[in-house]
């Protein structure tokens, strides 16, 4: 590949205390939790609105919070569920036992409604926020970050800070920064969600679609043969969020995988369109609203981190004393491609592989967000360092909100005791999350964080 040396003076910030890369549910979660205990906390998103995913990316239903007998995910992610909830802004059908007792059960949500909230929050919490900001170079030496260079409507600029947050979900911080990252071969491909209206669910048998698909499969309504449908749920009175149609093939690493990945989803919309309107009853007038703004990725970079947590960690239900959260949702790990094989691997890993019981639940250790060795450097959501299997469960928005407000709350301790993020004192975490109404059941805590060999 040719390369060409590009030179140019660029204005520089004023230093912050921590920034924050992505505004999805880690890098929100992130930036409040670190705001509200006291920081100049400054945060770039890519894109006009907060949310990532659910927003953006109309992934509008939020993974199961709760475990059959008590709600898990707490802190920032229950407190913006209960503030939807109380607005009036989840769909009809939802009541609070969906995240605070309910055994894998998704949330609905309206992605308008989480943009405003968000909107609301960070700007309470007095963070500064820049939308339609794109990082484009970090400078970083000895295992920490000087400064990253962002480019936005204003031109290039250098914004120096103390600590530094990567929610950007493909680990784009930490790789500029050098950090060693693991990527699947066989990344699990993406999807292309989008909204519909005109629904009458009163009549719509929900589970008749995950048959129907079989039918309309053989019968060759498809261009792609795909029977892995997560589906079609509602988020209003006759609105409907559409999960359906994999991007097989596509590298979201790559700008030409994720621009033909854009391009076949909207073609697979209308397929399943059609399907939806000939094969569910209440669905014959159904119209599509819009596509998401975003691919739905689900699996690109991993760090290295100085923990890597396991299937064996997940099967094991594994508790750890410096655990940031604990989750219950089973193993998701979408077909990656039609062929028969590939879908009895997935029904499996559905059925009993990968999935815990009701009451129960796994740790995620603090370890799994700091890249190994650094010093002011933090990762959050699905590039944290796990291997493929425990991360098909820990990839959400749940989780990824878990692992944002331990980030922000991390970094923060590290300004004020003059800590690095591989050598904090993992208690005063845990004892702060708790303090924050995160859900943090072990006992037994201490100073140093749990380490592994991890990337072996």
């Amino acid at each position: 590949m040719k390369t060409h040396a590009f030179t140019r003076e660029i204005s520089v910030d004023p230093t912050y205390d921590i920034v924050v890369a992505g505004g999805g549910p880690a890098g929100t979660a992130a930036a409040l939790a670190a705001s509200r205990l006291g920081a100049k906390v400054l945060l770039l998103e890519a894109t006009g609105a907060l949310g990532g995913m659910g927003t953006s990316g109309l992934v509008t239903a939020f993974d199961p919070m709760a475990n059959g007998e008590r709600n898990l995910v707490g802190g920032i992610m229950l407190e913006i569920v209960e503030a939807l909830y109380k607005r009036g802004e989840l769909p009809p059908q939802v009541t609070p036992d969906f995240w605070r007792k309910r055994y894998h059960c998704w949330t609905p949500f309206r992605a308008e409604s989480l943009k405003f909230l968000l909107d609301e929050l960070l700007v309470a919490a007095g963070v500064e926020v820049r939308l339609f900001t794109t990082l484009v170079a970090a400078e970083a030496e000895a295992n920490q970050v000087k400064g990253v260079i962002v480019h936005n409507i204003e031109g290039l600029r250098y914004i120096p800070a103390r600590m530094f947050i990567d929610c950007t979900g493909d680990a784009v911080l930490a790789n500029y920064c050098g950090v060693p990252c693991r990527t699947n071969p066989e990344f699990m491909p993406g999807t292309l969600c989008s909204l519909h209206a005109g629904i009458d669910w009163a009549r719509v048998d929900h589970g008749l679609q995950y048959r129907k698909i079989f039918e309309a499969v053989e019968n060759g309504h498809f261009t792609q043969p795909d029977r892995h449908l997560p589906g079609l749920s509602q988020v209003g009175e006759g609105l409907g969020y559409l999960n359906g149609g994999h991007l097989f093939h596509k590298d979201p690493l790559k700008a030409a995988g994720r621009t033909e990945g854009m391009m076949l989803g909207r073609r697979l919309v209308r397929e399943y369109v059609s399907f939806y309107r000939k094969y569910i009853p209440g669905c014959e007038n159904l119209e599509l609203v819009t596509t998401a703004a975003l691919m739905g990725v689900r699996e690109t970079r991993r760090i290295v981190g100085e923990y890597d947590l396991t299937f064996a960690d997940y099967q094991a239900r594994r508790s750890f004393p410096d655990q940031i959260g604990v989750f219950n949702k089973f193993v998701d790990i979408h077909v990656r491609d039609c062929s028969d094989k590939e879908f009895q691997r997935f029904s499996k890993e559905m059925s009993d592989t990968g999935r815990l019981k009701e009451g129960e639940w796994f740790g995620l250790p603090y370890g799994i967000i700091v890249p190994k060795g650094w010093k002011n450097l933090w990762v959050a959501g699905r590039c944290n360092s796990s291997d493929v299997m425990v991360h098909g469960s820990i990839r959400v928005m749940p989780a990824a909100s878990m692992m944002g407000q331990a980030a922000g709350a991390a970094a923060w301790l590290c300004l004020k005791h003059a800590e690095t993020a591989n050598t904090l004192r993992t208690d005063r975490l845990v004892e702060t999350l708790r303090a924050a109404n995160a859900y943090l059941p072990q006992s037994g805590l201490q100073p140093a964080m749990t380490r592994n060999e991890a990337g072996a």
